[in-house]
Parts: C-alpha cells; structure tokens; sequence
C-alpha cells in the first residue's frame, strides 16, 4: 500500500501523516509500515537543533497510524468509516534515537479486540535494531 493509499485510508495529512507505506498486512493479525525520516520533517527544526532526533511520541502516533490501517483493512468497507484514535499506550519503552535518515519500520500485532477496542503490540525498528516497543490502544473515535 503506497502513500496514496494510506490516504485514502485514513484522514491524516501533511505533516501528521506519518507513515509513507504499507509492506505486509494480515486482516486481523499484523501489518509492517515504513516511515522514511527525512532531515526536512518540521518536527526537526526543535528537536534538537544540531541533532535531529525523532520525538518518542511520533514514533507512538505513527503506530497508532499504522494500527487504524490494520484495522480499517480488517474491518473492509463499512459506512460509515470509524475514525479510530489513540486511547491508551502502556509499556512504551525507547531504546534509541531514530533520526534524519533513519527508516523506521513499524510491526504491529493485533493483542486482542473487545467491543471494538483494539490492542496491538507494537515495535519500531531502525535497521533491525529495536528503537520503541509498546503496547497501543485504539479505539473508534466517530466517521472520519
């Protein structure tokens, strides 16, 4: 699933989109999304300037992003189309930085879904190197 795609998808957009493809996904088990981290991201002319450096909470968006994918994929086409939103991380742990020229790559595995709640567990990796694991929760926010 290319860019394009990914916007039809969901409703984010520059700059908050922040996942750029989709390589792998099984409705209802698991997706792997890239995020390529480009020196030009906004988000780096404050953190920090001299050493660009991802913000931890980005990494944990750009999970939750690449969770509403899994989970619109698994649920097909529904009218209307849930706008899923972050409800919860627990056990967020940041092993490196990712910075400009890094490509992140995000697993995500589908934990469990209770009445309609989504629970992933979710790793971003740089170089097959562990950068951020957690556990994210999503849940339908309205209609996107």
């Amino acid at each position: 699933m290319d860019a394009m795609q990914i916007m039809e998808t969901l409703p984010h957009r520059y700059p908050f989109l922040l996942i750029d493809k989709i390589t792998a996904c099984e409705p209802g088990e698991s997706i792997t999304a890239v995020k390529n981290v480009s020196i030009n991201e906004p988000f780096f002319q404050g953190h920090f300037p001299g050493k660009p450096v991802m913000p931890g909470v980005l990494i944990i968006e750009a999970m939750a992003q690449a969770g509403g994918v899994l989970s619109h994929v698994t649920l097909g086409d529904v009218d209307p189309k849930p706008l899923f939103v972050l409800a919860g991380v627990n056990n967020a742990r940041f092993r490196r930085f990712v910075s400009a020229g890094d490509q992140l790559v995000i697993d995500i595995n589908v934990e469990k879904v209770k009445r309609g709640i989504w629970f992933y567990k979710c790793t971003a990796t740089v170089g097959g190197a562990l950068a951020v694991a957690a556990d994210v929760t999503c849940t339908p926010g309205g209609s996107s």
